[in-house]
Protein backbone atom coordinates (compact mmCIF):
# COMPACT_ATOMS: atom_id res chain seq x y z
CA UNK A 1 0.00 0.00 0.00
CA UNK A 2 1.34 3.42 -0.98
CA UNK A 3 1.30 6.09 1.71
CA UNK A 4 0.28 9.58 0.57
CA UNK A 5 2.29 12.55 1.74
CA UNK A 6 0.50 15.35 3.53
CA UNK A 7 0.21 18.75 1.93
CA UNK A 8 2.47 20.29 4.59
CA UNK A 9 5.21 17.71 3.94
CA UNK A 10 5.07 18.46 0.21
CA UNK A 11 5.31 22.21 0.95
CA UNK A 12 8.31 21.68 3.22
CA UNK A 13 10.11 19.70 0.50
CA UNK A 14 9.44 22.47 -2.03
CA UNK A 15 10.68 25.07 0.45
CA UNK A 16 13.95 23.17 0.97
CA UNK A 17 14.51 23.12 -2.80
CA UNK A 18 13.83 26.85 -2.99
CA UNK A 19 16.16 27.59 -0.05
CA UNK A 20 19.02 25.79 -1.82
CA UNK A 21 18.74 28.36 -4.62
CA UNK A 22 17.62 31.53 -2.80
CA UNK A 23 19.73 33.33 -0.22
CA UNK A 24 19.58 36.84 1.20
CA UNK A 25 22.39 39.29 1.89
CA UNK A 26 22.46 42.57 3.78
CA UNK A 27 22.20 44.51 0.47
CA UNK A 28 19.44 42.26 -0.89
CA UNK A 29 17.68 40.35 1.92
CA UNK A 30 15.29 37.44 1.47
CA UNK A 31 11.59 38.25 1.83
CA UNK A 32 10.26 35.07 3.41
CA UNK A 33 6.50 34.41 3.54
CA UNK A 34 4.66 31.97 5.79
CA UNK A 35 0.93 31.46 5.48
CA UNK A 36 -1.20 29.67 8.03
CA UNK A 37 -4.95 29.19 8.00
CA UNK A 38 -5.55 32.23 10.21
CA UNK A 39 -2.56 34.53 9.62
CA UNK A 40 0.22 35.50 7.22
CA UNK A 41 3.77 36.41 8.25
CA UNK A 42 6.59 38.08 6.28
CA UNK A 43 10.22 38.66 7.21
CA UNK A 44 13.28 40.24 5.63
CA UNK A 45 16.19 37.96 6.44
CA UNK A 46 19.95 38.41 6.01
CA UNK A 47 21.12 34.80 5.61
CA UNK A 48 24.81 35.70 5.70
CA UNK A 49 24.58 37.18 9.21
CA UNK A 50 21.62 35.02 10.23
CA UNK A 51 19.43 37.90 11.39
CA UNK A 52 15.92 39.16 10.72
CA UNK A 53 16.04 42.74 9.50
CA UNK A 54 12.31 43.49 9.48
CA UNK A 55 9.05 41.64 9.97
CA UNK A 56 5.31 42.12 9.69
CA UNK A 57 2.31 39.90 10.26
CA UNK A 58 -1.42 39.94 10.72
CA UNK A 59 -0.87 39.15 14.41
CA UNK A 60 0.50 42.64 15.14
CA UNK A 61 -2.12 44.93 16.60
CA UNK A 62 -0.70 48.08 14.96
CA UNK A 63 -2.14 47.08 11.56
CA UNK A 64 -5.64 47.16 13.04
CA UNK A 65 -6.94 44.12 11.16
CA UNK A 66 -10.13 42.33 12.15
CA UNK A 67 -9.34 39.23 10.13
CA UNK A 68 -5.90 37.88 9.26
CA UNK A 69 -6.83 35.28 6.69
CA UNK A 70 -7.95 37.34 3.71
CA UNK A 71 -6.32 39.06 0.75
CA UNK A 72 -6.76 42.56 2.22
CA UNK A 73 -4.84 41.52 5.35
CA UNK A 74 -2.03 40.12 3.20
CA UNK A 75 -1.86 43.38 1.28
CA UNK A 76 -1.63 45.32 4.54
CA UNK A 77 1.26 43.10 5.70
CA UNK A 78 3.08 43.57 2.38
CA UNK A 79 2.71 47.34 2.56
CA UNK A 80 3.81 47.49 6.21
CA UNK A 81 6.89 45.35 5.54
CA UNK A 82 7.85 47.47 2.53
CA UNK A 83 7.55 50.69 4.54
CA UNK A 84 9.71 49.23 7.30
CA UNK A 85 12.30 48.06 4.74
CA UNK A 86 12.40 51.42 2.96
CA UNK A 87 12.91 53.14 6.32
CA UNK A 88 16.05 51.00 6.71
CA UNK A 89 17.26 51.89 3.16
CA UNK A 90 16.43 48.47 1.68
CA UNK A 91 14.69 48.57 -1.68
CA UNK A 92 15.76 45.31 -3.37
CA UNK A 93 14.82 41.88 -2.04
CA UNK A 94 14.82 38.24 -3.09
CA UNK A 95 11.34 36.69 -2.82
CA UNK A 96 10.95 33.35 -1.01
CA UNK A 97 7.39 32.08 -1.27
CA UNK A 98 8.12 29.34 1.27
CA UNK A 99 6.87 26.48 -0.89
CA UNK A 100 3.41 28.02 -1.15
CA UNK A 101 1.74 28.49 -4.53
CA UNK A 102 2.13 32.06 -5.83
CA UNK A 103 -1.58 32.75 -5.73
CA UNK A 104 -4.11 34.40 -3.46
CA UNK A 105 -2.69 35.78 -0.20
CA UNK A 106 0.97 35.11 -1.10
CA UNK A 107 0.63 36.93 -4.42
CA UNK A 108 -1.31 39.78 -2.78
CA UNK A 109 1.46 40.28 -0.21
CA UNK A 110 4.12 40.33 -2.93
CA UNK A 111 2.20 42.74 -5.16
CA UNK A 112 1.50 45.11 -2.26
CA UNK A 113 5.20 45.10 -1.33
CA UNK A 114 6.09 45.91 -4.95
CA UNK A 115 3.57 48.75 -5.11
CA UNK A 116 4.94 50.16 -1.86
CA UNK A 117 8.44 50.39 -3.37
CA UNK A 118 10.27 47.07 -3.00
CA UNK A 119 11.97 45.59 -6.07
CA UNK A 120 12.08 41.82 -6.55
Amino acid sequence: MIKKESRSNIREKKHKKIRNKVSGTSERPRLSVFRSEKHIYAQLIDDVKGITIASASTVTKSLGLNKGSDVEAAQAVGTALAKEALAKDINKVVFDRGGFVYHGRVAALAEAAREAGLQF
